[in-house]
């Protein structure tokens, strides 16, 4: 097998209750920089669980994806997701809305897709073009999201996202989390009204070390690491 593979488990803290929650992930990537993102999310004070799987081309661009959501021990939805150069696709099934067909054609390959993992969270890292300091990006191309709320907790279905999306480059940092000490960059994005989510990421991999969202009151810890990660 020529692939290498890293995995990891990320603490969600919140403010004065502690963990409320974890992300267990598993990443493959091909010696092409094909990268299969596999990750378990569990939220306690929601009883949320969501399975989700992304893989993204060298470029860090969705090719498909798969996200399985149930709350309180009952199945939200089930989706799969395919993205070419001219479609974004969704086929799947909700407790809301039953059996689920979508199909939107694009002027051009989907450049971002939101599954609600924070690991794919932190791959943002990866297209942002200028690491300066304080430089804001605005982000380009086009971009969907399996929810709109917060946690993800709603779909999943395939949802256009706001063009008001933003990042910023904090700049380089070396941090120390549960998992051990790591250089990160350091970034921000930045959603319209929402508060920004401060991401620490290692610079190759994109692997989430620590993240916080003062929206939702909760700092994220990479608390485990292992394998071939960069």
């Amino acid at each position: 097998m020529r692939h290498r593979s890293y995995s990891g488990k990320v603490l969600y803290l919140t403010d004065g209750r502690g963990e409320m929650g974890r992300e267990m992930f598993y990443v493959t990537i091909q010696p092409d920089g094909t990268r299969t993102m596999r990750a378990t999310c569990e939220m306690d004070d929601e009883r949320l669980l969501r399975d989700a799987v992304l893989t993204a081309d060298k470029d860090w661009n969705p090719i498909d994806g798969f996200v399985r959501l149930s709350i309180e021990e009952k199945l939200v939805g089930t989706s799969w997701f395919y993205f070419t150069a001219t479609v974004a696709e969704c086929q799947g099934f909700t407790a809301m809305e039953g059996r689920i067909s979508q199909r939107i054609e694009t002027s051009a390959r989907t450049s971002r897709f939101g599954a609600h993992p924070v690991h794919g969270d932190a791959w943002g890292l990866a297209q942002l073009k200028t690491r300066v300091p304080g430089a804001i990006e605005a982000a380009t191309g086009i971009a969907f999201s399996s929810s709109h709320l917060p946690n993800g907790g709603s779909g999943p279905l395939l949802m256009p996202t706001s063009g008001r999306a933003r990042k910023r480059y904090v700049g380089r940092e070396q941090i120390t989390v549960p998992a051990g000490t790591y250089d990160v960059e350091h970034f921000q994005a930045l959603f319209g009204d929402y508060p920004p989510i401060d991401i620490w990421a290692t610079p190759e991999d994109c692997v989430p070390v620590k993240l916080r969202w003062d929206l939702l009151k909760q700092t994220y810890d990479l608390v485990e690491l292992s394998g071939d990660a960069r």
